[in-house]
């Protein structure tokens, strides 16, 4: 069991995972006091505070979760997470001196727990895929609570949630995946023990340099998913006027202090939709409320006789934290 991977939000006293309720030992409190989280019927463990929070349900809705939970499903972007998995396999396997990346999980050859932490995991078509490239236990934290829901309610389903293993990860040699630890928290005020985490993925979220600093092990590393280039254009051009170009790499002068880039990978494919589907790519993207509604509704009718075709072009960032001197 994981006793001190995780760290109380109110006041960072050690907060130890239970099947029923997470609790913090109050040692770090001016009183004492332990604080009690619940885990959740569905899974997971809702480690944002009140103060945290800018709004009244902070994060994706209900609506854009759905949408992309049957856009992702249909395998739209699976290109991606092919790319995104087969990179976290590389840097894992370093750990265990394996030279030739496969696409079975890595057994570890020593005690060492990686953990590994999807920030922005949203609904978590990417994060399920990422259990399977090397890590022990991976975190998989949003600020959205109707994201983490589907998240831990698809983790329940498959046996992964953190409470379902019956053996602990570590000396079980035979382990096929990750255990899935979902939590409705903030990116910024991370519930994570400082320098405890081996990597972090962010897909189309925030990039917090700091909080990531933080978290991460001295070898860690980061993997960031961007639109690049090109993304989406036909459909960016059919709703806007004045269609303004992805400037993906913007936030890597934000991070050269905290980590080295180690090379960039480029993917694209192309897609031919349904009206249904251009409804829910719609719907999961920021096109949902900048475009005029005149202009969807027009893009949508056109579909309805005619497929639409349209081209997703990312760029994956890999870095790594960079060794003091």
């Amino acid at each position: 069991m994981l006793v001190s991977l995780f760290i109380c939000p109110l006041c960072q006293s050690p907060l130890q995972p239970a099947a029923d309720t997470w609790r913090c030992d109050g040692s770090l409190h001016p009183k004492q006091t332990a604080h009690p989280f619940d885990v959740a019927r569905q899974g997971y463990v809702n480690l944002l505070p009140v103060q945290q929070k800018k709004s009244k349900a902070p994060g994706d809705s209900q609506q854009s979760i759905e949408a992309r939970k049957r856009f992702l499903n249909a395998g739209h972007y699976q290109p991606l997470q092919t790319l995104i998995c087969q990179k976290m396999r590389e840097l894992l396997s370093k750990n265990d001196s394996v030279t030739e990346p496969t696409n079975e999980p890595i057994i570890k050859k020593d005690s060492k727990v990686v953990n590994w932490l999807d920030i922005g995991c949203g609904e978590g078509y990417y994060t399920q895929a990422m259990t399977q490239t090397g890590m022990d236990t991976l975190i998989a934290a949003d600020i959205s609570k109707p994201a983490v829901v589907e998240l831990a309610k698809t983790s329940k389903a498959t046996g992964r949630l953190w409470y379902q293993q019956a053996k602990d990860s570590v000396t079980n040699a035979t382990a096929k995946s990750a255990v899935i630890y979902p939590l409705v928290t903030s990116a910024a005020h991370l519930p994570l023990r400082a320098h405890s985490i081996k990597g972090i993925s962010s897909i189309f979220s925030p990039i917090l340099p700091d909080a990531f600093d933080e978290v991460l092990a001295a070898d860690g590393y980061l993997i960031i998913a961007k639109p690049d280039i090109g993304h989406l254009a036909t459909m960016r051009e059919a709703l806007f006027d004045n269609v303004r170009e992805h400037d993906s790499d913007k936030f890597l002068h934000e991070l050269a202090p905290y980590f080295t880039l180690m090379g960039t990978e480029h993917v694209s494919t192309d897609m031919t939709l349904s009206a249904a589907d251009l409804a829910d790519l719609m719907t999961m993207t920021p096109y949902a409320y900048r475009a005029l509604n005149e202009k969807r509704q027009a893009l949508l009718a056109a579909v309805e006789t005619e497929s639409f075709t349209t081209q997703a072009k990312f760029v994956v960032y890999i870095l790594q934290k960079t060794v003091a001197e």
